[in-house]
């Protein structure tokens, strides 16, 4: 690679030495809002038709607070290409994903992460499942092994089933890279705790995952902030390994848990995937959750669908930090409506203390 690799503490040091590494993710949703990917395959496309943006986002997120930059390679494995009839084309943006992120995270100082996820095939309907998911799993390791990557992040299981192969694919194929892997908590509940959909109990499914090798285990996708922090309340206790909270950004609830079965607060209608702007989190959601997981020694951390550079530096200026982006950081009272600054006019002579605040917004 040409330029100069600034030097970069890797994932498992930081945690051992107790820092939070923020990875900001949400790829998908955000090139769909754009118009750069199709909803309904959700194949990341852009990469192979516009990598110029996808190398943007990257360098966006990291400029907002994201400690890595993850690979766009998000649903970008065999059955998805397949699905669109570019099969051909999956070592090419696989490739291409992963050096980009790898270039960017040299520039800016950063980790990079490869990406697998889940398959949609793990089912009994499909002939030989496990043996193509694997297969699926080692070509897009060991593509992210020969580009550089500092670890792999496998995640959006809905079974532990899928994530334990998850993990032993990143075991036999990573050449001992690190793995964080990451369950997608449904809306299955077994004796009132929630479960993954092939009936493991959260908490027992991420004990399997680290007692089965992986370096960090945790939740991802799904669920949003205060559902998932639910999830960790207990979690936190009862799990072994260090843990990975990297939520979507809309307002689930204990009766709509995860963002697949949110409705429309005004027609109760279902909202998945293109109607999610009604019930999507707002910066203080992020920051309130940044700060809980701060609270509960949560040190990888992250935000899924729904993401955007605001939500991510958000989330790092919970954490008491100031990235590139704080430069920009809002700054309210300087506002013409909302702002006190000794700067602003006074409406009259007789009530020069009084601001564009009290006049159009208090009420009489």
């Amino acid at each position: 690679m040409e330029g100069t690799k600034k030097p970069c503490k890797g994932l498992l040091e930081r945690l051992r030495d107790g820092e939070t590494v923020i990875c900001a993710e949400g790829y998908l949703f955000v090139f769909e809002r754009r118009g750069y990917l199709t909803a309904g395959s959700f194949v990341p496309e852009v990469v192979i038709e516009h990598p110029e943006l996808v190398r943007q986002q990257y360098e966006e997120f990291v400029h907002a607070g994201s400690d890595v930059v993850l690979a766009f390679t998000y649903y970008a494995h065999r059955e998805k290409m397949a699905l669109i009839g570019r099969e051909h084309e999956l070592e090419a943006i696989n490739k291409k994903a992963l050096r980009m992120a790898r270039e960017v995270a040299d520039e800016t100082g950063t980790l990079m992460a490869g990406n697998i996820s889940n398959s949609n095939i793990f089912v009994d309907t499909v002939p030989n499942y496990r043996e193509k998911i694997m297969d699926m799993f080692k070509e897009q390791i060991e593509w992210a092994v020969e580009c550089g990557a500092d670890f792999i992040v496998g995640e959006t299981y809905d079974t532990c089933g899928e994530a334990l192969l998850a993990v032993e694919a990143c075991k036999k194929f990573g050449k001992g890279l690190p793995c964080v892997v990451t369950i997608a908590c449904q809306k299955t509940v077994i004796n009132g705790k929630r479960a993954t959909i092939d009936g493991v109990e959260i908490c027992d499914a991420m004990n399997r995952l680290a007692e089965a090798g992986a370096d960090v285990v945790g939740l991802n996708c799904a669920m949003g902030p205060v559902t998932m922090l639910n999830v960790f309340e207990r979690a936190v206790t009862e799990c072994k390994a260090p843990l990975a909270a990297v939520p979507v950004l809309y307002r689930t609830t204990e009766e709509y848990p995860n963002f697949i079965s949110l409705k429309d607060p005004q027609t109760d209608k279902p909202i998945f995937p293109l109607d999610l702007d009604c019930v999507q989190c707002n910066r203080t959601d992020v920051h309130n959750f940044g700060k809980r997981i701060q609270e509960l020694g949560i040190k990888y951390v992250g935000l899924c669908c729904g993401n955007s550079a605001h939500y991510t530096r958000s989330l790092a200026e919970s954490l008491g930090r100031k990235p590139p982006a704080s430069r920009y950081t809002p700054d309210l009272n300087k506002h013409w409506l909302l702002g006190s600054d000794a700067s602003l006019p006074p409406l009259d002579n007789d009530h020069k203390e009084t601001k564009y605040s009290q006049k159009l917004v208090q009420p009489k």
